[in-house]
């Protein structure tokens, strides 16, 4: 929550509105300072009403509501499927996750939270961060010395997860040994669960290296799911990704898939968390809020 007293709260600084019904994040510029401390006027850096005719609007907001602008990537910044950014659309920071990206990357698919998928430029894209007592969550990279844990490599003989980029696989990830490193960022590998036509091999493929990730450490749930919570559902022979819409009795839970919008009963042992490779580590996905059909 920002204080105004923060240094990063001043007049002419740049900063970010969040909307009082959530969802979206506006940036604007602080014009001056309320008597109290508590409140700032603020204008928007893109009209965001039709009535203003093109002008900026003002707007004086409690400073609970403003955090700063966020930390700029590097040029070189590399998205990854399944990572949570900001997306920029319409004039605001929308949160959401990136489920396809292009093979020459200028092009990454972001399905936001508010259930509306777009095709954006790498530039209208930032990691997403929260601003918690004055530091960024998750830190800039550059104040980050996070290596890749053990084991945790993409090589000939490793095992890995491989996402196939094609329509209706979008969110999926299957079991695959990597057998040979083919150059110019692609890989032959033989999937552990998807057989060739005939049925009696397991099925060899040239992957490019942006679709394949280290296979996720496991993580044990002693007490079970919870309402809401991203998951990884093994289903038609791999793990896809989706939510937690309904706990049912003995162990068994109710999975929604956004992109297919189907709903699916599942069991207990047929779940794992939601982890996102991002940055050469492994990271929990966070609970989301639910939206339901």
């Amino acid at each position: 929550m920002a204080v105004s007293g923060d240094p990063y709260f001043k007049v002419g600084a740049a900063v970010e509105v969040r909307s009082t019904r959530g969802g979206a994040l506006k940036p604007a510029t602080l014009i001056a300072k309320s008597s109290s401390g508590t409140s700032f006027l603020v204008e928007y850096k893109t009209p965001l009403k039709p009535k203003t005719k093109g002008k900026p609007l003002m707007e004086e907001l409690d400073v609970s509501l403003l955090r700063p602008s966020p930390p700029q990537e590097s040029d070189d910044y590399a998205f990854e499927l399944g990572q949570e950014v900001d997306a920029y659309h319409n004039g605001r920071w929308w949160e959401g996750v990136i489920t396809q990206i292009s093979e020459d990357s200028s092009k990454i698919s972001v399905y936001l939270h508010i259930k509306h998928e777009l095709q954006l430029e790498p530039s209208r894209l930032r990691p997403h961060r929260e601003w918690i007592d004055g530091k960024w969550v998750p830190p800039p990279l550059q104040e980050k010395n996070v290596s890749a844990p053990k084991g945790a490599k993409v090589e000939e003989g490793s095992l890995v997860e491989v996402h196939i980029n094609e329509e209706g696989f979008e969110g999926s990830w299957y079991a695959a040994k990597i057998i040979e490193d083919m150059g110019e960022d692609k890989c032959l590998v033989q999937y552990r669960t998807i057989r060739t036509e005939t049925g009696e091999k397991f099925l060899k493929e040239e992957v490019n290296r942006r679709n394949i990730r280290p296979y996720p450490p496991e993580t044990i749930m002693v007490d079970g799911f919870e309402l809401n919570e991203q998951v990884d559902a093994f289903y038609n022979d791999g793990w896809w990704e989706g939510w937690i819409c309904k706990i049912l009795s003995r162990g068994r839970y109710r999975v929604y898939f956004k992109h297919s919008e189907e709903e699916i009963v599942f069991e207990h042992s047929d779940l794992r968390p939601h982890q996102n490779w991002i940055n050469d580590t492994w990271v929990l996905a966070s609970q989301v809020y639910f939206i339901s059909k």
